[in-house]
């Protein structure tokens, strides 16, 4: 049986970053699929840079925090 990449405890102690990044990505998704405001250009790619551009940092910062809290262990 393969090894999992976290334990149990890093899990939970990243839980406070996975729910806003399925928060992000549920808006994400819904903004790309219904558009309430249209697709208008310049408006529409500054507004979906302020999903994704938050979501990509803050899936990079969980990931540099699982390896920290791992080395810790």
């Amino acid at each position: 049986m393969a090894t999992p990449v976290f334990d149990k405890d890093t899990w939970l102690d990243l839980t406070v970053n996975i729910v806003p990044l399925v928060i992000i990505g549920f808006f994400v998704a819904l903004f790309a699929v219904n558009a309430p405001w249209g697709l208008s250009g310049l408006e529409s790619v500054i507004g979906f840079a302020l999903l994704v551009v938050p979501f990509v940092l803050l899936a990079y910062l969980t990931y540099i925090a699982a390896r920290k809290i791992e080395a810790g262990e």
